[in-house]
């Protein structure tokens, strides 16, 4: 994998990318970084893709907005113009966690340049926040979001060298035995200047209704039907979102969606599973 730099909408992206060919965009979640897609890229690359992981909005110092916006709309408007900036028209866009909000965020506000979405962990549609009025467990799955609104979340997560983070992950992934270097990436990438605050402002954004109008892209995101063949992954032992969270996706998709759940992983499933989620993906793009 070789790295670089991508100048968009007055941010410098930091890159991961392998191959060449038509561009497949990589966008990574939280807790994690663009070596969430180590395994993606090189296969990608040796399909005959472009395969480029940046790093996210707020995820590195020269990723931070001035204006610190956070909100999902500004994520999503990231992607369209990162495709653009890479000097492509459209893309594949694969998005895990966050970044599956946020592809789906780019197929709504810029369908022209989203060829094909692929997206993990997080189904697409108003199934998730009506759980947390109707499904205990799944209020019980969600409860982090809450916490990061608190004003001790930034010092509890980064409490004893970001052990948080790693109680995440086991969480999250139950029986996955993640690679301990792999953490320690992850724990530096949060150790930079104001990665923490901009990664919980991510949610903060969301729960902060009076930060946007009721009208914009913000609040379209998950209700209004999207339009691009879709591709869903998610995992029969997600403990973060739960498999039941995939009923009723079909109903906002109004293009061909292709769902997957695979039995045997958790949330991190294209890091648990790489060489299935690699197959499904190529051969999605293939299709």
């Amino acid at each position: 994998m070789k790295t670089g730099t991508v100048r968009a909408r007055g941010l410098e992206f930091p890159i991961l990318e392998a191959g060449d060919g038509p561009l497949v965009l990589c966008l990574h979640g939280f807790p994690d970084h663009a070596r969430s897609f180590r395994h993606q890229l090189p296969a990608l690359a040796a399909a005959g893709f472009r395969a480029v992981a940046p790093t996210m909005r707020g995820y590195a110092p020269s990723t931070m907005p001035a204006d610190g916006n956070f909100q999902t709309a500004a994520l999503a408007e990231d992607v369209a113009a990162l495709i653009e900036a890479l000097g492509y028209d459209d893309a594949v866009v694969f998005g895990h966690d966050w970044g599956a909000v946020e592809a789906y965020g780019a197929a709504l506000a810029a369908p022209h340049r989203v060829r094909k979405l692929v997206a993990a962990a997080v189904p697409y549609g108003p199934q998730w926040s009506m759980s947390l009025t109707t499904s205990y467990e799944q209020q019980r799955r969600s409860w982090y979001m809450f916490f990061f609104l608190t004003p001790f979340a930034e010092a509890a997560v980064a409490h004893d060298d970001f052990t948080f983070l790693e109680r995440l992950w086991s969480d999250w992934s139950p029986g996955w035995r993640w690679p301990p270097e792999e953490m320690a990436a992850v724990k530096e990438t949060f150790r930079q200047s104001g990665v923490l605050a901009a990664a919980l402002g991510y949610y903060r954004a969301v729960f902060n209704p009076a930060a946007s109008d009721p009208a914009d892209l913000q609040n379209r995101i998950m209700v209004e039907p999207i339009a691009v063949p879709t591709m869903y992954l998610h995992a029969a032992r997600d403990d973060c979102m739960g498999v039941e969270l995939v009923e009723g996706m079909r109903a906002f998709v109004s293009n061909t969606l292709r769902i997957e759940v695979l039995p045997t992983a958790g949330h991190f499933l294209h890091q648990e599973l790489p060489d299935e989620v690699n197959r499904l993906l190529l051969d999605f793009l293939r299709d």
